[in-house]
């Protein structure tokens, strides 16, 4: 994303050192404006604040609106359960509409994403987070600069026709995403447009909000945090580790176990960890043409070609 950011913020939409302001603040219930900021910085400081809001009632809703890219989702949620909180995440997609509704044959909204974790004593999270999309849009953008296909069922082209070729995404004409499960994604990209967007007091995607630019991403996150204590549910952690159990003795291929949401991530955490992120050819290019842009020199890529 590091290229896009770039021409995000070459382009106007991007503003530097911006911080969320609370528009309104109903006790349990606080909106924020991202002012156009990094999604890393303003996301962060609305979830503090929805943790500290949490503590404080029992539970929580943050909505923030017009935070550029937010990032993954999943992070704002292990920052929730860090904290020992529950959360739930509806976002939505304000910019170039990418993805197709259940039907229809070109693109109307974004990726959508959902996301909802549970924190877990001596384990990682339980963590749901994915787009409401078939894939990832970044996940096009990776098997293209790899000249890999992706799956079928996940994308259209300009003109409405299957396709399995990420180009659709990357150059003009552009196709469009297809949502995952056929009408469910749909139904859940919905909600998240509306329970994210309109409910935040930012925007929904429609004709007078349509971005120009496929850089200039910005993000509706609405969160609600809940503190498991507050509930009458003493045994709440050891009935989700026997409900874990209980499905992880459902008969498997040995080298496929049965795992819970959120601990493929956990393990690949770590192997990145300690093995470093693989990046393709076309990327690190990417990344470098916009470092190039901004005025780096030669030497700081020096310092990365070995690595690369």
């Amino acid at each position: 994303m590091i290229p896009s950011y770039v021409k995000s913020h070459a382009g106007g939409f991007l503003q530097l050192n911006r911080h969320a302001t609370v528009t309104k603040d109903a006790g349990a219930v606080v909106t924020l404006d991202g002012n156009a900021g990094f999604g890393q910085v303003v996301a962060h400081e609305a979830m503090q604040l929805g943790i500290e809001k949490a503590k404080q009632h029992g539970m929580a809703a943050i909505a923030l609106r017009n935070a550029h890219h937010v990032g993954r989702i999943g992070y704002w949620a292990e920052q929730c359960a860090a904290a020992g909180l529950i959360s739930i995440h509806f976002v939505s997609v304000i910019g170039d509409p990418m993805v197709a509704p259940f039907r229809g044959k070109d693109s109307r909204f974004g990726t959508n994403p959902l996301c909802v974790v549970f924190p877990r004593a001596g384990h990682p999270p339980l963590l749901l987070d994915y787009a409401t999309s078939a894939i990832a849009f970044g996940k096009t953008r990776v098997a293209w600069h790899k000249g890999e296909a992706v799956a079928p069922g996940c994308l259209i082209d300009a003109e409405g026709r299957p396709t399995t070729d990420p180009a659709v995404m990357q150059t003009s004409p552009l196709g469009a995403l297809l949502t995952f499960a056929q009408h469910k994604g749909y139904a859940l990209a919905t909600l998240c447009e509306v329970l994210g967007g309109a409910l935040s007091g930012g925007q929904t995607t429609h004709q007078e909000s349509l971005q120009t630019s496929v850089d200039a991403i910005f993000n509706c996150m609405t969160t609600v945090i809940l503190r498991p204590d507050a509930f009458d549910a003493p045994d709440s952690q050891a009935q989700t580790e026997a409900f874990i159990a209980w499905c992880k003795q459902s008969p498997h291929d040995a080298d496929a176990p049965v795992l819970a949401p959120g601990e493929w991530e956990a393990a690949n955490r770590e192997a990145r960890l300690a093995q470093g992120i693989p990046l393709d050819a076309g990327s690190w290019q990417a990344i470098c043409a916009a470092a190039r842009d901004v005025g780096l020199s030669e030497s700081h890529f020096d310092r990365c070609r070995p690595l690369a």
